[in-house]
């Protein structure tokens, strides 16, 4: 789907405490959305499906030596400031090569973005024993209609990958719009 970012850099703009990434948002919308239908939270054990009570949001950190997943736990409990502090460590250690294991173990579900790469839509892999992917291209100013009229606004696009053996298309659908929802709402609690 393609997700209007306009409120998004609004809400960016009133937040006085930090300055929020475009990422956080997504991290934050991603939650919301996990919250909204949490049978999307959910990995695949071999012979049933187990759906975590928790959301340890995976955050795909490019390094030079390929892709790890660090892990932020409990992310359900975290504000928009909390995840920006845990996002940021975690790249951090994540890039100067002081992850422990327990970093980057235990995701329930993945955000991959390559916005910051160019990169407009793509399909990640997902991350085992996980059941879903989201991945994040670029926000780029677009015509788009709204109201009858062509109007500038930064768009970007979200592919969802899920695994079918535990989550249908409908079930996919149902959360990508709720993931856009909170994304195009940017209610976020700060």
């Amino acid at each position: 789907v393609e997700v209007d970012m306009s409120a998004a850099k609004k809400f960016r703009e009133t937040v006085t405490e930090f300055k929020p990434t475009y990422n956080d948002f997504v991290l934050a919308a991603a939650v919301q959305a996990l919250k909204a239908v949490p049978a999307v939270n959910a990995q695949w054990l071999g012979d049933a499906v187990h759906v975590a009570d928790v959301i340890n949001l995976g955050m795909a950190v490019a390094l030079d030596e390929g892709l790890i997943v660090p892990v932020i736990r409990d992310a359900q409990e975290m504000t928009l400031r909390k995840l920006n502090e845990a996002a940021a460590k975690l790249a951090e250690k994540a890039k100067t090569h002081r992850l422990l294991p327990d970093d980057y173990a235990g995701s329930t579900f993945t955000v991959s973005n390559l916005g910051a790469f160019g990169v407009d839509q793509f399909t990640a892999i997902i991350n085992s024993p996980d059941s879903a992917i989201l991945a994040i291209g670029r926000m780029e100013d677009r015509p788009v209609v709204r109201e009858g009229q062509v109007v500038i606004r930064p768009m970007m696009k979200v592919t969802l990958s899920s695994d079918h053996r535990v989550i249908d298309g409908a079930l996919a659908a149902r959360f990508v719009a709720a993931f856009k929802e909170a994304l195009e709402a940017a209610a976020f609690a700060v």
